[in-house]
């Protein structure tokens, strides 16, 4: 009977996504982060199923929450809190326009364990540029990221993870990132939370639209006060539904090729 009741723990053990999510101080009923993904070029260059054909392998009811545009002095404080009182880790995705004028967040949210991806410096649709302008944009976002975050200016990300602004992909800029070992993010689900709506509204519209895809990579904006009002509510609500958040990370010691 203990051999048994043993095997029974080994497996559980082994099992991909097996290990619970370690205790939150302060807050016994947080959702907690359940899991750490590594992502890669090489095994998931694009990922998104609202821009690309593939997406992260999660499981049912495993999201990844990120954010875009931030840091903003206003409202990123608070989404850091929302996500640190629930013990949460996220993905941001920054403007290096926004890091050199409030480089402290960035460094917070890195103190904190989040990942810190790129966005460009000034969110530019990239699409609309030739191909060697728009990657020179894309670069200087990750310049300014990186000695903001690191103290040292340099195009080669650490994090070597990429959203486009606008989701203004071209062939060309998806190929060289892909060659520079860059990751691709689309979304699977957002809350279309540039456009003007209440808290109440933007988490009844999120919600919707979790449960319908019910996995993925969610997109949010650190820089909307709605957002940041409504984040509380939202971490609340995924524990109650018996979601869990996936936090992804580069492969160990990665780095990205110029």
């Amino acid at each position: 009977m203990r051999l048994h009741i043993f095997a029974i723990g080994l497996i559980a053990a082994l099992a991909p996504g097996a290990a619970t999510a370690a205790p939150c101080p302060g807050n016994a009923d947080a959702l907690g982060t359940e899991r750490v993904l590594t992502v890669t070029a090489s095994s998931t260059p694009r990922v998104g199923h609202k821009q690309f054909p593939t997406t992260l392998p999660l499981a049912d009811k495993e999201l990844v929450l990120t954010f875009d545009d931030g840091p903003w002095p206003t409202t990123t404080p608070r989404v850091l809190n929302a996500l640190k009182a629930e013990c949460v880790r996220a993905t941001f995705f920054l403007l290096g326009r926004n890091v050199d004028a409030h480089p402290a967040l960035v460094r917070r949210a890195l103190a904190e364990g989040h990942s810190l991806g790129h966005h460009t410096y000034s969110h530019p649709l990239l699409n609309h540029m030739p191909p060697a302008k728009a990657e020179a944009e894309i670069d200087r976002g990750i310049s300014r990221d990186e000695l903001a975050i690191y103290g040292q200016s340099r195009k080669v990300p650490t994090t070597p993870f990429f959203r486009f602004p606008g989701f203004a992909s071209s062939p060309a800029l998806l190929g060289r990132l892909q060659d520079r070992g860059i990751v691709v993010f689309g979304a699977d689900v957002w809350a279309s939370d540039w456009n003007p709506m209440t808290p109440a509204q933007e988490l009844e519209t999120l919600l919707g639209r979790i449960e319908k895809a019910r996995r993925g990579i969610v997109l949010l904006h650190d820089t909307k006060a709605q957002t940041a009002n409504m984040l509380p509510a939202l971490l609340r609500a995924l524990k109650k539904r018996g979601y869990h958040i996936v936090h992804v990370e580069p492969a160990s010691g990665g780095r990205a090729i110029n």
